[in-house]
């Protein structure tokens, strides 16, 4: 799991980081049903190419490389890995 979408996110969802990844590893998208429902963006850590695109892009600076995330934001590190163990 090279980059985790931490708290600034929740409510938000930009999707300037959907738009520039090259893998398409980041969910759910706006044509997807869970958009409406899903809380923040999820980025698939089998999926990421840890190429980092996603990080610039995002307006509520809310990617983190899974080294850095800030320890009041470490509960998104498991948020991020359970929306992909459904």
């Amino acid at each position: 799991m090279a980059y985790i979408i931490c708290e600034p996110c929740v409510g938000t969802k930009d999707t300037a980081c959907v738009d520039v990844c090259p893998v398409d590893c980041i969910h759910p998208r706006k044509d997807e049903p869970e958009f409406a429902t899903s809380e923040l963006l999820y980025i698939h850590p089998d999926e990421c190419i840890d190429c980092g695109a996603c990080v610039p892009a995002c307006p509520v600076e809310a990617i983190f490389v899974l080294d850095e995330v800030p320890e009041k934001w470490k509960s998104f590190i498991a948020t991020n890995a359970e929306y992909y163990q459904k």
